[in-house]
């Protein structure tokens, strides 16, 4: 098994797209005008709309409801993207901070209100795990 992608459910695709885009500074390719995925080394990120949730089942997903899961990204360096992000992310919930596990961490929340980590591995340890 291997794990290949997250999806977030939205009111608003394009506003959700366009800001992770900006964030992560990935391009999304669009499926539709309810599905984009933006692609990493590691992983996607997908983001559909309110009207694929049926296409799995009736009420299974609802947008920005989530205080569960926290959307996570592996940057060169954290602080230099916190400063970036200062005129697109209005609810930063944490700081860049160095974490007890190694990485210094960026918590935010997107325009939906789901957590977003961005993190930079800093001790030895934090890094050898990272290192691909």
């Amino acid at each position: 098994m291997e794990f290949v992608s997250i999806r977030i459910i939205t009111a608003d695709v394009a506003r959700l797209v366009a800001f992770y885009e900006r964030a992560t500074g990935a391009r999304a390719a669009w499926a539709t005008e309810d599905f984009a995925e933006l692609r990493t080394a590691g992983a996607t990120l997908a983001i559909g709309g309110t009207r694929t949730v049926p296409l799995f089942a009736p009420g299974s997903a609802r947008p920005a409801d989530n205080h569960s899961v926290i959307v996570e990204f592996l940057v060169d360096d954290v602080d230099r993207v916190h400063r970036n992000l200062t005129d697109l992310v209005t609810d930063f919930v944490t700081e860049p901070t160095t974490m007890p596990w190694g990485n210094r961490s960026l918590l935010f929340r997107d325009p939906d209100g789901n957590l977003v980590n961005f993190f930079t591995p800093v001790t030895a340890a934090a890094k050898e795990k990272f290192t691909r």
